[in-house]
């Protein structure tokens, strides 16, 4: 038994100094070496590696700009396209029931869905505004379709949630001793639409909804986009930057004369 165990001890020992072991720390358990013989106790093979030689793993570099611009423009302008459209057929329904008096009971439920009180205010409400106009915002709010919110709730308008029963996520940061929540959604088209939603019904923006049934110039749109932001008048300025810089204006559906 004891010759045994010696001829345990050499090869463990040829191994070790002879170099044909991972450069990489090792520990050889207790039970590795039970035999029939008995046990060896408390035997390890430990070694070390300097911290600098060390291999690292290469941080990812950041998408270039023009890549995060490019895979925001093939992701959004379709599903904004979808959803425009599908906005201006519902406001041209609407509008020639009105006008022919027809379908009161369904344009009453819109009413009050977007809290209009007359029908001149309902179709305020209903118009959409140009693509442009949206793509800038998404643009602006969610970093191109990169920030936190945008990958993890599809929140690329940064719109707050108020009410702790629907979906949504807590942002990083707190304002005063409270915790700013911002909503979850289920798809990215979903996320377009309760932003048209919310421009058409929220208070804030009742001289933007004015405005638009006028023009779908959205240089001048955005001019009444103000309330969006905390940063008002700046908030403005990028808007028409990245409209401009960015030629957002090539996706917007014209259809002859401005309605």
């Amino acid at each position: 038994m004891k010759y045994l165990k010696i001829c345990l001890i050499f090869t463990f020992s040829i191994i070790l100094f002879s170099g044909c072991y991972d450069s990489e720390t090792k520990v050889l358990k207790e039970n590795f070496l039970d035999t029939k013989v008995g046990k060896i106790e408390n035997f390890k093979l430990i070694t070390t590696i300097p911290q600098n030689e060390i291999k690292k793993k290469p941080k990812k570099k950041p998408l270039p700009i023009s890549v995060k611009k490019q895979k925001f423009i093939d992701i959004l302008v379709p599903i904004t396209t979808l959803v425009y459209n599908q906005l201006e057929s519902q406001y041209n329904r609407v509008k020639v029931d009105i006008a022919n008096m027809k379908n009161r009971e369904y344009i009453d439920l819109l009413k009050k869905e977007y809290n209009a009180k007359t029908d001149e205010a309902l179709l305020e409400s209903l118009k959409p505004h140009p693509i442009s106009v949206a793509l800038a915002q998404a643009a602006a709010e969610s970093a191109w379709l990169t920030s936190r919110f945008a990958k993890e709730a599809f929140n690329i308008f940064g719109v707050w949630s108020f009410n702790k029963n629907e979906p949504r996520i807590a942002a990083s940061g707190l304002r005063g001793d409270k915790t700013i929540y911002l909503k979850k959604y289920k798809t990215l088209k979903g996320a377009v639409e309760d932003y048209y939603k919310n421009i058409g019904k929220n208070w804030a923006y009742a001289e933007f909804r004015k405005e638009r049934v006028l023009t779908n110039d959205p240089y001048k749109l955005v001019e009444y986009l103000g309330s969006y932001s905390e940063k008002k008048d700046l908030y403005i300025s990028l808007l028409k930057s990245m409209i401009k810089y960015n030629n957002f204006r090539q996706y917007d559906i014209v259809k002859g004369a401005e309605n």
